[in-house]
């Protein structure tokens, strides 16, 4: 298995802003909608194509300090000025090598241009793109769904006309009264298949390929922004990540696809982003009501997935975690014929993981509790025998490696969680 994929950084970008739509439903089509708008007003202000690749990226993902509010963003304001969730954003991506180029843009997409003064902040320069940025954001917010977008050109045009040099770089509002004109420009906005057309259009960032290391760097971050919602989950994903990798190493597998078992052990719980936190951080039993919504996670993990063929196989591995070999799992009811060893692996890893990881609400199961859980799921046909067999055998090993990945991982969030408390 070759170390370069065939998937590229704006594939992989389109993943995670789609992950963001889960969300809330406020937001659906909200970043693709804003990196169209940004893309158009940098082909007409005749950006530099590096300026042009990052401020579509930065678009896509303008939004992901979102996830750090327990309810995200719902309720998206022409004149709201709050811009906690950009700084949020900013320091997750920050962390993230493929994408800290992009992260100053996302920080100051709210930040108004003040007639020149916003050209920079406490003494740092602002990125102009991000004043693009903050226009083709506050163009998309503007839109009425429901209503007929044509009817609301002049509306819209108005409002940001109005706003020009104070809110907005004069230099991006003349660009979009040329733009405006053109009555494609606004049918392509609420058009999802006319929009990946320009889009698309930006080669350079789809030759732009990932080889697994990369994406296993890239995959980190979603991690972070699936577990770093709440204290309760902050470190799951790696432990599960690590358990999961010891557990191919063990069986034989090949260094290129155990960076595949890290990447599926990051991703595994994509799909929790559409469980409310308050959910999440119950501590008690869960009615069923909410444990069907629960249910639904490993479907959504799926569904996204399914976005990036080439990733085929991680995705089963990540996404049929809750499927049981007697068919009793969910979502898809898969049993022992239909279930790789792959996803089998993380199955076992995912249960170790949450009985034995500590949360805030109570302590992880020792040793002794947890074996009896493990081969009780094994004897009654829920896990594979053999992997759980592996483990038991080597149990303080991979209580050690997991306890050691979540302990760095929880270094971390802390770190996260003080500097972005610390924001004022």
């Amino acid at each position: 298995m070759d170390n370069r994929l065939d998937v590229s950084l704006y594939d992989v970008i389109l993943c995670l802003s789609d992950t963001l739509d889960l969300i809330s439903k406020t937001v659906v089509g909200h970043h693709e909608q804003v990196a169209y708008i940004a893309s158009m007003l940098g082909e007409e202000m005749e950006l530099s194509q590096d300026d042009k690749k990052n401020l579509t990226l930065a678009a896509f993902l303008h939004d992901v300090g979102a996830f750090y509010l327990n309810e995200g963003i719902n309720n998206l304001r022409f004149d709201k000025e709050d811009d906690y969730h950009a700084r949020v954003g900013y320091h997750l991506l920050m962390n993230s090598k493929p994408l800290s180029e992009i992260a100053p843009i996302v920080r100051y997409h709210h930040y108004d241009w003040s007639y020149g003064k916003g050209q920079t902040y406490n003494g740092e320069k602002v990125p102009l793109t991000a004043h693009v940025l903050h226009l083709a954001d506050r163009i998309a917010v503007l839109i009425k769904s429901g209503a007929d977008i044509l009817n609301q050109r002049d509306k819209i045009t108005r409002l940001i006309e109005m706003n020009s040099g104070n809110k907005f770089w004069p230099d991006a509002v003349e660009a979009f009264k040329r733009i405006q004109e053109k009555e494609y420009f606004w049918l392509n906005i609420i058009s999802p298949k006319a929009i990946k057309g320009p889009l698309d259009a930006y080669n350079d960032i789809k030759r732009n390929y990932l080889g697994l290391e990369g994406l296993a760097e890239l995959t980190k971050l979603f991690s972070q922004v699936i577990d770093f919602r709440s204290p309760f989950t902050a470190t799951h994903s790696d432990g599960v990540a690590a358990t999961a990798t010891t557990l191919a190493s063990s069986l034989g597998y090949s260094g290129n696809e155990i960076l595949m078992m890290k990447i599926a052990g990051y991703l595994h719980d994509l799909g929790k982003l559409a469980v409310p936190v308050k959910i999440l951080e119950k501590p008690g039993k869960l009615t069923r009501e909410e444990y069907n919504i629960i249910k639904s996670h490993t479907y959504y993990t799926y569904q996204v997935l399914d976005n990036l063929k080439e990733l085929a196989i991680i995705k089963q591995w990540a996404s049929y975690h809750h499927e049981r070999l007697d068919g009793n799992g969910y979502p898809f009811h898969l049993d022992s014929k239909d279930l790789p060893q792959g996803s089998r692996i993380m199955a076992v890893a995912d249960v170790f993981t949450a009985i034995t990881e500590d949360r805030p609400y109570r302590s992880g199961m020792g040793k002794e509790q947890a074996i009896k859980v493990l081969q009780s799921m094994a004897s009654e046909g829920h896990l594979d025998q053999e992997i759980v067999e592996l483990l038991l055998d080597n149990y303080t090993e991979f209580d050690q490696i997991r306890n050691h990945s979540q302990h760095s991982e929880s270094k971390s969030y802390q770190e996260f969680r003080e500097a972005v408390n610390g924001l004022n």
